[in-house]
């Protein structure tokens, strides 16, 4: 039997903590030669490639850890409230206005704001991606969003059942950690925040 301290979830969690001290560094020196500025180019669009890759490793990193945070039952959330059309706007203002088209009204409800926000906006950059789009309209409702339109093959991926897209399937889990739910209803995914 394996022991909670060797648990699979702890080392994930344990491996991606580990892996952001090499990572800063990488980060921290490509920003400084990026200030820099007197590369030329190609040097200087490789160094910002560079930069952005290694936030962008943070990031994924960031939400592996939060996996195995919640898959070992060590997860803490930091609750505050947090409008959910301020958490669908904050996708529209990451993914791009003309790309996510948000309208109705929120509510307050009580998450991590921050891990949420990165949440949400992951469900909606799936369905773009996986779904091969160009514009989705995020809905909505009190303590509910609805994402629409879902294709059938982006469908089981936002639900976190093809894991195909490691934001989506995290955000599938931190809902439920919350005490929420995600469901699909025809072409729509449906999130509902605990009230």
């Amino acid at each position: 039997m394996v022991n909670a301290d060797t648990s699979f979830p702890r080392l994930v969690s344990l491996a991606a903590h580990d892996l952001r001290t090499p990572l800063a560094t990488i980060h921290g020196f490509a920003q400084t030669l990026v200030r820099l500025g007197d590369l030329g180019q190609p040097k200087q669009r490789y160094l910002e490639m560079i930069d952005l890759a290694a936030l962008q490793l943070a990031e994924l990193l960031d939400e592996l850890g939060l996996a195995a945070r919640i898959e070992g039952g060590r997860y803490e959330p930091n609750l505050q409230p947090a409008d959910t059309r301020e958490l669908a706007s904050g996708a529209a203002e990451q993914l791009g206005h003309e790309r996510v088209l948000v309208e109705g009204d929120g509510a307050s409800v009580q998450v991590d704001r921050e891990a949420m926000q990165r949440g949400v906006s992951a469900l909606v950059q799936a369905a773009l991606r996986h779904g091969g789009l160009e514009q989705v309209n995020v809905r909505v409702d009190g303590p509910a969003i609805s994402i629409s339109p879902v294709t059938a093959a982006s469908g089981p991926v936002l639900l976190g059942e093809d894991l195909r897209d490691l934001g989506a399937a995290v955000a599938v889990l931190l809902i439920g950690a919350h005490g929420g739910s995600v469901g699909l209803d025809g072409d729509t995914l449906s999130v509902r925040f605990a009230e």
